[in-house]
């Protein structure tokens, strides 16, 4: 999703699967603008988990963190 392959240039998809009664997993769509709200406490602590992690992977091998 990078046509002009720039260096450090990510993007967030969302991703949303469905399983059914015999444990198939469906993949029903994906978003390129997922939603990043907190409707449920799964949510409330999972999402800035995710954020944390994959500014980790994409942000901190560029620009080092400073630890304070």
């Amino acid at each position: 999703m990078n046509p002009n392959e720039r260096d450090g240039v990510h993007e967030l998809f969302g991703f949303d699967f469905l399983v059914d009664e015999d444990f198939r997993v469906w993949l029903i769509e994906v978003n390129t603008n997922p939603y990043l709200g907190m409707p449920n406490k799964y949510m409330k602590e999972m999402l800035p988990k995710m954020l944390d992690d994959w500014m980790k992977m994409c942000v901190d091998i560029i620009y080092e963190p400073k630890i304070v």
